[in-house]
């Protein structure tokens, strides 16, 4: 059973606005995803930061909503001393700070993918790919790659 960690972007992808194509579809992605994870073929790992970061979600109703998803996930990370000696590793590379405290707890995780939609992130992922315990990557390519298996 494949196991992901979803960043707040995944998740916010399917309440932003759906009239370009490529959120369209990124908000498919993550709708599968989650359907996937809601009939226990994939596995989600969150972490207290992801809840953090909601938390600072502006927009009462989209929070209300994203906050009715985090039950799927099947375990959550705390983030202990370790994660945070991670992060703060991780942003000495250039990664922002919620960025790298998410990439720490999916490494502590071992899951098999850490999806985002944050372009920067993506790209400084190839980047420091050598570097990173986690493959980094965009759910529509994932979920690409799950259908063709």
């Amino acid at each position: 059973m494949p196991t992901i960690y979803l960043d707040a972007c995944c998740l916010n992808r399917p309440f932003d606005d759906q009239s370009q194509d490529r959120i369209r579809l990124e908000a498919e992605a993550i709708l599968i995803i989650l359907n996937h994870v809601k009939n226990d073929e994939w596995q989600w790992i969150s972490s207290t930061v992801l809840g953090v970061e909601i938390q600072q979600i502006p927009d009462a109703e989209r929070q209300a909503r994203i906050k009715l998803l985090m039950p799927l996930a099947r375990h959550s990370i705390h983030v202990s001393q370790k994660e945070e000696k991670r992060a703060k590793e991780l942003q000495t590379l250039g990664i922002h700070p919620f960025d790298a405290t998410h990439l720490a707890c999916a490494e502590s995780g071992s899951v098999d993918v850490f999806l985002t939609t944050d372009d920067q992130l993506l790209r400084q992922a190839v980047r420091l790919s050598a570097q990173l315990g986690v493959r980094v990557e965009n759910p529509l390519v994932w979920v690409k790659e799950q259908s063709e298996k």
